[in-house]
């Protein structure tokens, strides 16, 4: 029986590689690409500031063919949704039906995918939704997922944060409030090891750089 095919939303970081997880050990779905946008003006990861050569690195350990969509620097919400039409229609003419998100209880952003979708022919599917984030967060260590804080919001977090690993030393240093998946954009992260990567990937950790109100941690391949 031929299963539909679907693309998952990579965003490099830990609810996109757990979503992965759960969607390849359910069987549902032959995930056929990863979806990430790039900004071209830097050659980073949107949001996550990790570098292109580091994502396509990670794909590569994943099995997951990139698909990337270059976004503008400032990227205004019609240039973004423009180009993430596009790449749609693209994906819909290449036979794929569902797209695969990692969010996990934010309502509005799942109404704007839903709402985006409609009527393009592919379906959003949402695997962690409604999980409650402590005992989520406890389960992605204990998968066996590794992954490292490569953005950190300096409202909400010291910038030591960023670069620490994904761990529970971290759970149990986050202060009051902060999500412990950082669902609210608290921090972001990058996997380098998960369930269903057949590979690893060895980074290390460069610069801390503050940006925008973030601190960055500028991951970068071993040698």
């Amino acid at each position: 029986m031929t299963r539909p095919k679907a693309l998952i939303s990579w965003s490099s970081g830990k609810d996109s590689a757990f979503a992965l997880h759960e969607i390849r050990r359910e069987g549902a779905f032959d995930v056929v690409g990863a979806l990430t946008t790039v900004n071209e003006r830097f050659g980073r990861v949107s949001i996550h500031g990790v570098r292109q050569q580091v994502l396509d690195a990670q794909l590569v350990a994943a099995e997951l063919p990139p698909l990337v969509v270059p976004i503008p620097d400032p990227c205004p919400n019609d240039a973004y949704e423009a180009r993430m039409t596009r790449a749609m229609a693209d994906a819909k003419r290449s036979g794929i039906t569902h797209i695969i998100f990692g969010d996990l209880f934010l309502a509005d952003i799942r109404a704007y995918r839903e709402q985006k979708l409609a009527g393009t022919g592919i379906a959003p599917v949402f695997p962690l939704w409604g999980r409650p984030s402590s005992p989520l967060a406890r389960e992605i260590i204990a998968s066996g997922l590794e992954a490292r804080l490569v953005s950190v919001d300096r409202a909400k977090l010291d910038r030591s944060f960023a670069g620490r690993t994904f761990d529970q030393r971290l759970l149990e240093d986050l202060p009051a409030g902060i999500d412990p998946c950082g669902e609210n954009g608290e921090f972001h992260t990058f996997v380098t090891a998960a369930p269903t990567f057949p590979q690893r990937i060895d980074i290390v950790c460069g610069d801390i750089v503050e940006r925008g109100g973030f601190a960055y941690c500028d991951l970068m391949l071993a040698e």
